[in-house]
């Protein structure tokens, strides 16, 4: 099978690693990256158990259905290979020689052997030259210099990967990306590292990875989702970007929602994930334009207040933001809450009470005169309670904090409850209860406050 050309700056292409443990689960998986949408495979040699090279690298190459990297990473560089050196270099050798479309060489052995003036290329073969990073990711300049060092070995693409421990570490890599002016690949590992992934087409990197289905890789999305969740194959420099900010963040279900109605609303934009450990850090960092709006989760939509530059009053009112927004005209943040309608108008469209009179919805509120028992009393909590007060609905708090408690009972006339009372409380017969705590969050989805709960279903 013909190359496909990953050497042209700018042209992302969609790379599904491969790490079966035997040559035949590398072919069986190869070609379910293929129909999965990938568009070339990592092999990653050091996975195959009782890995004979010659003999091996002929099946794969001979039965690969796309473009093969050849990877054979050592333990030091983050690989499971911890035999021989010598051995292994001859099995990449191996792999030039059979005509792999590209074959990954670390800096470190590349700058070697370039020094002995042993050719890295071979036929038509790439050559990528990557580096793993542990710890803190450097500089833009020192990744700059790191990227020149790589470039000089000859090498047709490079790849740097990082360890981030702050999404903010990720912005160094994106400057990278868009001033190379050669192919780069540059990501972070682990779920701070996603949005290295997702992003990569709007900066430039020749690769973005994808995992294939169960066959989960920690810090990358699927094949399926970068298809068509993400749609990166539509993903360019003009790309405006939209996150939401929280921590946790792998289990929200707004990529799924949004980006569907950003592309309906033919809008050149894209809804990602954003693991924040620092908001302040992280506001300083993404200020650009590129950057233009966000929603809030768990655990900051009370603290994230102070970030915005303007407050609108409900939102102010309520003490919590869960929306943001880049005003283009000055690039200042203002910061909203769509939590209170929103969650409210759910509860009333589910307790289907509105009945229609002569052809008209009924003015009073299903909640009216209910009893609203809300658990939690953060951000979203504050929203509920806010809500379920304009609706006339008597609220009771609790909160493993009872202060916190008893300061939002205060604020919208309702009575507050020590959290321990809550095992023991007894219902009015068609209460509603509000889960406003992180209990249920993935991965425990199933799990309540409460053991049974005789609350209106």
């Amino acid at each position: 099978m013909g190359s496909l050309s990953l050497s042209s700056v700018g042209l992302t292409m969609v790379c599904a690693p491969v790490m079966g443990e035997s040559v035949d689960q590398v072919v069986e998986e190869m070609h379910k990256a293929k129909a999965q949408g990938a568009d070339v495979v990592e092999v990653r040699l050091d996975c195959i158990k009782q890995f004979q090279a010659h003999q091996d690298l002929e099946i794969i190459l001979k039965s690969k259905p796309l473009p093969v990297i050849i990877v054979y990473r050592p333990k030091c560089e983050g690989g499971l290979y911890e035999g021989d050196e010598t051995a292994r270099l001859e099995a990449l050798r191996s792999a030039l020689k059979l005509g792999a479309d590209y074959v990954d060489f670390e800096l470190k052995v590349a700058a070697e052997l370039m020094s002995k003036q042993n050719k890295l290329h071979c036929g038509g073969t790439k050559v990528i030259v990557s580096c793993f990073l542990d710890g803190v990711t450097p500089s833009k300049e020192e990744l700059s210099n790191l990227a020149t060092h790589m470039k000089a070995t000859g090498a047709d693409i490079i790849k740097i990967v990082t360890s981030a421990s702050n999404i903010t570490e990720l912005a160094r890599l994106f400057h990278l990306l868009s001033y190379s002016q050669m192919p780069v690949v540059a990501y972070a590992v682990g779920e701070r590292g996603l949005i290295s992934q997702l992003l990569s087409p709007k900066f430039g990197s020749t690769l973005v990875y994808g995992s294939i289905e169960g066959m989960a890789v920690p810090g990358l999305p699927t094949l399926e989702s970068l298809r068509k969740v993400y749609k990166v194959e539509h993903i360019n420099s003009d790309t405006t970007v939209f996150g939401l900010i929280s921590k946790p963040v792998g289990h929200s279900k707004g990529p799924i929602l949004h980006n569907p109605t950003i592309r309906h609303m033919n809008f050149n934009g894209l809804y990602v994930p954003m693991f924040v450990d620092n908001l302040k850090e992280f506001f300083e960092v993404y200020s650009t334009p590129d950057f233009a709006g966000f929603s809030v989760g768990f655990p900051y939509k009370e603290a994230v207040i102070q970030f915005c530059d303007e407050v609108h009053p409900l939102a102010q009112t309520i003490g919590a933001v869960n929306t943001i927004v880049r005003r283009p005209s000055d690039g200042k943040l203002i910061g909203y809450n769509t939590d209170c309608e929103a969650s409210v108008t759910a509860m009333e469209d589910a307790l289907q009470e509105c009945q229609c009179i002569n052809g008209e919805k009924s003015l009073v509120s299903p909640l009216a005169g209910k009893e609203f028992v809300l658990v939690g009393a953060g951000g979203a909590g504050r929203a509920l309670a806010f809500g379920a007060k304009t609706r006339g609905a008597r609220i009771i708090i609790f909160d493993i904090d009872f202060e916190r408690a008893k300061m939002l009972a205060h604020a919208v006339s309702g009575e507050a409850r020590p959290f321990g009372d809550l095992p023991y409380f007894q219902p009015e017969k068609g209460s509603i209860l509000a889960n406003a705590t992180p209990i249920g969050m993935h991965p425990n989805k199933d799990r309540i406050p409460v053991s049974e709960v005789p609350y209106l279903k």
